[in-house]
């Protein structure tokens, strides 16, 4: 038990878990900025495709 407690007391200072914590708010960020903009440009895309499917005429 006695080095159970010395263990948490030296790593207790250790800012190795607010660097991980950040790091995955980062991540996370990073994430949601890309399904947004994918979701943006994708609807952008269909549409534009959807433009040029309706201008195109089948030849009889």
């Amino acid at each position: 038990m006695l080095q159970l407690t010395e263990w948490l007391k030296a790593h207790a200072d250790s800012e190795r878990g607010a660097s991980l914590v950040e790091y995955a708010l980062l991540v996370a960020l990073i994430a949601v900025v890309c399904i947004a903009a994918v979701s943006t440009l994708g609807s952008a895309a269909n549409d534009n495709f959807e433009g040029v499917a309706s201008s195109i005429t089948v030849a009889p």
